[in-house]
């Protein structure tokens, strides 16, 4: 009927020090090669590090799993080189629809401003996007792919790093790294080999997945209903893929059984009935999961450091759970490769714990409240939320307390310790800590964009101050990137958007966060701040 997805098969391979028994003293491992274990590999590469990635499997992941990926995200994936055919391949949207019933509720914009490179989310399927970084990971010269390496035990000191011992077909063998990361997702053997435990909560409901194949007219928009006719009670959420796959989440109740439920003869009714019974469909792919919203108490444990579903889980209501991993690694790639090159010192790891447990906290705080609000926990809750759902329909003020997964954005580390606090009025959005905001500049004459300007260290973003130097601290720069001769703002959107008041200057870290902005430019004053950034003060 209609195309599916062939999964590819990658290589087992015997590595050198395997063959030889000399274990290597390898930069970094990464455990886990998913998204977040891949995105891991290319980023430190990007920076000069080597990366040995081990996993136990040898394809990608059995089916969609994560499909919305956000703006953020795809800037960071945009940055390493991967973004343009996951773009291209994946569909593209910015609008949602909630109902009630029959009648719906409202609608929601995720974009409401133009001048942004990425759009604000698209959906593709998981193994699509791993494929795009697998790919990309075996063409990189610094990222060595082993696959059916599966840890077995993991051992740690401050003199000689981490000692790990992995399972082949060929046998065990040991390899030592001075770094280890785990990106080994929600059941991480890395954590458990470690002892580390999450604290949080999983939630009394189940949700069914069904990834369907077929032809419809739905537009390209994330649609919900809540107590729909064909699914009375409950709740369904319906996503478009790419080569016209459709993401169905039937809400089932906590007294579902998992295994009956994915059935082909209890799921086809299910699409029946929301579809119609002479609906043309292949299914591809099902699955039933748990609402949980957990994370480790530490993030880092000595020299072993956790990524994504390993060290934090959230509910899939707000496609928080990939897009917050890749956003791990955008904050722990950069300080990683600064103490290994013994530029800063490892007082800066301490920083990534800080900053993305609170982000982790945010995401928790926020899915939490989603899942409260999509599986009320009493008849009290319920009609609450039922007349929530009633007013939006006509009244303004009630469509923000509507939640059928806040949608994910990047939490800002307003509070951040790397932080320069700010000595003067700014207006806008990019206070320290901040992402920084995209806009369209021309370069050479030529249209670009912005993000891509920064590169892959600090910079110094200026705006029309000619006096500004270049600043370093020991052999860490912040190269000057002037708007105006460097970059054109033909726009004006960039002004705008970082209220560019002529002589003022931002300190960017290498994540495209900002650090520190002044109103006119100061040599001393900056390498404070960046001295700041690297856990020097």
């Amino acid at each position: 009927m209609l195309k599916t997805y062939s999964y590819p098969k990658f290589p087992y391979r015997q590595s050198e020090e395997q063959k030889t028994g000399r274990a290597e003293v390898h930069p970094v491992v990464v455990v886990g090669a998913g998204p977040i274990g891949l995105t891991m590999a290319l980023d430190l590469a990007a920076r000069g590090l080597r990366v040995v990635v081990l996993d136990d499997n040898d394809t990608v992941s059995i089916g969609s799993r994560a499909v919305c990926y956000a703006k953020r995200p795809l800037e960071i994936w945009n940055r390493l080189g991967v973004a343009a055919p996951m773009v291209e391949r994946g569909i593209s949207w910015k609008v949602g629809k909630v109902f009630f019933r029959n009648d719906l509720a409202y609608s929601f914009d995720l974009l409401p401003e133009p001048h942004h490179q990425m759009p604000a989310m698209i959906n593709l399927q998981q193994y699509y996007l791993e494929e795009a970084l697998v790919g990309a990971c075996m063409r990189h010269e610094r990222v060595d792919l082993r696959w059916k390496h599966r840890l077995l035990s993991l051992t740690q000191d401050d003199e000689q790093g981490a000692q790990l011992t992995v399972e082949t077909p060929d046998g065990v063998f040991r390899m030592r790294a001075d770094w280890v990361i785990a990106c080994d997702g929600a059941n991480s053997d890395t954590r458990r080999l470690l002892g580390a435990e999450f604290t949080g909560q999983f939630f009394q409901d189940r949700f069914l997945i069904a990834d369907v194949v077929m032809q419809a007219d739905f537009p390209t928009e994330r649609w919900f209903w809540f107590d729909p006719p064909f699914h009375p009670n409950q709740s369904v959420l319906l996503h478009k893929q790419a080569d016209n796959v459709w993401r169905i989440d039937f809400q089932l109740g906590w007294d579902a059984d998992p295994e009956e439920e994915k059935k082909p003869e209890r799921v086809i009714p299910r699409i029946q009935a929301m579809l119609g019974e002479k609906a043309k469909f292949e299914l591809e792919w099902v699955s039933v999961y748990q609402f949980a919203c957990r994370r480790m108490k530490d993030l880092r444990i000595g020299r072993v450091l956790f990524a994504g579903d390993a060290a934090h889980q959230v509910s899939p209501f707000g496609a928080r759970g990939a897009n917050t991993g890749v956003q791990d690694v955008d904050n722990l790639a950069w300080k990683l490769a600064l103490v290994h090159g013994g530029r800063a010192p490892v007082a800066l790891l301490d920083s990534y714990h800080e900053e993305r447990a609170f982000a982790a906290d945010d995401n928790l705080l926020n899915s939490t409240r989603s899942t409260d609000f999509i599986t009320p926990k009493s008849k009290g809750s319920r009609r609450l939320r039922d007349a929530v759902l009633e007013l939006a329909k006509t009244e303004t003020f009630a469509r923000p307390l509507v939640n059928s997964g806040r949608l994910s954005t990047p939490t800002p580390y307003l509070q951040s310790s790397l932080n320069t606090p700010d000595a003067a009025p700014f207006k806008g959005r990019m206070l320290p800590g901040t992402p920084c905001a995209d806009a369209p500049v021309l370069k050479s004459h030529a249209p670009a964009w912005l993000l891509p300007q920064f590169g892959e260290g600090f910079t110094l973003l200026c705006f029309g101050e000619p006096g500004v130097a270049s600043v370093a601290v020991g052999d860490v720069p912040a190269r000057v990137l002037r708007v105006g001769t460097d970059i054109v703002d033909a726009e004006g959107v960039l002004t705008e958007r970082y209220d560019g008041q002529p002589g003022t200057c931002y300190l960017i870290r290498p994540d495209q966060h900002v650090a520190a902005r002044w109103r006119r430019f100061d040599k001393a004053l900056v390498e404070s701040a960046l001295r700041r950034c690297l856990a020097l003060h």
